[in-house]
C-alpha cells in the first residue's frame, strides 16, 4: 500500500497503544506486547493450511478486520503470479489487516496491500507426504497421467516421472516441487542448482515465522506467541482431513524416489526445519511442552462441547451441507464432522465457525456463489 497512509496507519496504532488499547477492537492481555492485528499468511498446498485459514478467519472476524480477499474466486487466480487487482474492491494506496487466501506469491505485490509492520507466516509439510497428498487430490487433473495404468498410480509415476511428466504440461506443477512453484519460484529446478539456496535464503528474509505440519500444536504455540494472541483465538478442529484409506503409504524405495523428484522443496523443508528447531529452543522445550498440553486440553474440551461422536465422518455422512468439504474430482475422501444438535447454546456460534470449511465460511463473509464449489 501507499507509504504514507500505511505510515499514517501505523502511527494511528501506536497511539492506540499508548491509550492502553489495541486497534479494531482488540483488547491487550499482556503488558509486553499487544495483539498483531497485520498479518499475511501464505497458504500452500496440503499443508493442514486450510486449518490455519479457519483460525485467521474466525480473529478476523471476531475483530472486524479488513481481509484482502480473491475477486469471485476461493483463490487469487491460482497459479497465476499473484498481483494486486486480483483482490476485490483493490484501490491503490489502500491497506489491508489480513491476507491468506491461496496465490502464487509475489512478495513485491503483496507488500502494496499490506502496512509495514505486518507479519509474514507460511506452513511447509514433509515433501514426500505433500507429494503423495497431492498427487491423490490433483493427478485426475494433470491430463499427462491419465495414461498411467494399474492399481498403484503413484508408484507407476515415481518409477518413471518423465514418461507422466512436462514442465509445460498443463497443470504439471501440482507434481513436482509444488511448495516451490506456491512461493513463485521455479519448480523445475534441480536440488543442487545454486539458485535453489538462493531463492531459499531470499524467503528466510521474507517470513517472520514458517510453520511445520508435523508439529502442528508446536506451531500454532510459537504462532500465538508471535502475534501475541490467546490460547482460545488458535483453538482448532482438523479441516480437510483425507480417510485413512486413500492414503498411499510408500515403502522405503519410493520415499527415497519421491524425495529425489521433489529436491528442491527437501532442501527447503529441510532448512526451515532447521529454523522451526531453533525457535522452539529459545521458547524453551519445557515450556512449549506445558502450552502443547493445554492447548490440546482445550481442543479435546471443544470436541466434546462441539462434535457429534467427537470425530470426524466420511462426506456421505455429513447432515448440514454448509459442514461437507470439497472434494476432489470423482472422489469422497475428505472428512468432515457433524455438529452436536444438543449443543449448548453459549458455545453454538464458535462451533459452527470451527468447523465450516473454506468454502461456506467465505460465502458467509461475502462470497455466496462460492458455495456452487462444493458439489462437482
Amino acid at each position: 500500500c501507499d507509504f504514507s497512509i500505511c505510515l499514517t496507519f501505523k502511527l494511528a496504532l501506536i497511539i492506540l497503544k499508548i491509550k492502553d488499547t489495541c486497534p479494531l477492537g482488540v483488547q491487550t492481555h499482556s503488558e509486553e506486547c499487544s495483539p498483531k492485528v497485520n498479518v499475511m499468511f501464505m497458504k500452500t498446498h496440503k499443508t493442514a493450511s486450510s486449518t490455519i485459514l479457519n483460525i485467521l478467519f474466525r480473529f478476523g472476524e471476531k475483530h472486524k478486520l479488513r481481509f484482502a480477499f480473491p475477486d469471485g474466486r476461493n483463490d487469487f487466480f491460482y497459479p497465476s503470479p499473484f498481483l494486486c487487482s486480483q483482490v476485490k474492491d483493490y484501490k491503490p494506496g489502500e491497506c489491508f489487516n489480513i491476507v491468506c487466501n491461496h496465490m502464487r506469491f509475489d512478495h513485491q505485490e503483496v507488500s502494496k496491500l499490506l502496512p509495514p509492520d505486518s507479519v509474514y507466516v507460511t506452513i511447509l509439510r514433509d515433501p514426500v507426504d505433500l507429494f503423495e497428498s497431492s498427487f491423490h487430490y490433483y493427478h485426475k487433473a494433470v491430463p499427462l497421467t491419465w495414461r498411467i495404468r494399474g492399481e498403484n498410480k503413484l508408484a507407476e509415476f515415481l518409477n518413471n516421472p518423465w514418461a507422466f511428466y512436462s514442465p509445460e504440461a498443463f497443470n504439471s506443477f501440482y507434481l513436482k516441487n509444488l511448495l516451490f512453484f506456491d512461493f513463485g519460484l521455479d519448480n523445475n529446478l534441480k536440488a543442487d542448482d545454486p539458485r535453489v539456496m538462493t531463492e531459499i535464503k531470499n524467503l528466510s528474509r521474507r517470513f517472520h515465522l514458517v510453520l511445520i505440519a508435523e508439529y502442528f500444536e508446536e506451531s500454532l504455540i510459537l504462532l500465538k506467541d508471535l502475534l501475541c494472541w490467546t490460547m482460545e483465538d488458535i483453538l482448532y478442529f482438523k479441516l480437510n482431513a483425507r480417510k485413512s484409506s486413500s492414503v498411499s503409504h510408500l515403502d522405503a524405495e519410493m520415499r527415497a524416489k519421491a524425495l529425489q523428484w521433489n529436491g528442491a522443496d527437501w532442501k527447503l523443508y529441510q532448512y526451515f526445519n532447521g529454523t522451526f528447531w531453533a525457535r522452539v529452543e529459545a521458547y524453551g522445550r519445557e515450556r512449549m511442552k506445558q502450552k502443547v498440553e493445554e492447548l490440546r486440553r482445550r481442543n479435546a474440551e471443544m470436541k466434546d462441547i462441539c462434535i457429534e461422536g467427537g470425530g470426524a465422518v466420511e462426506a456421505q455422512k455429513i447432515q448440514n451441507r454448509r459442514f461437507l468439504p470439497w472434494q476432489p474430482v470423482g472422489e469422497s475422501s475428505i472428512l468432515g464432522y457433524n455438529i452436536k444438535k444438543d449443543v449448548d447454546p453459549r458455545f453454538r456460534t464458535v462451533c459452527e465457525k470451527m468447523l465450516t470449511p473454506e468454502i461456506q465460511y467465505l460465502s458467509e463473509l461475502g462470497f455466496p456463489s462460492l458455495l456452487n464449489n462444493i458439489i462437482k
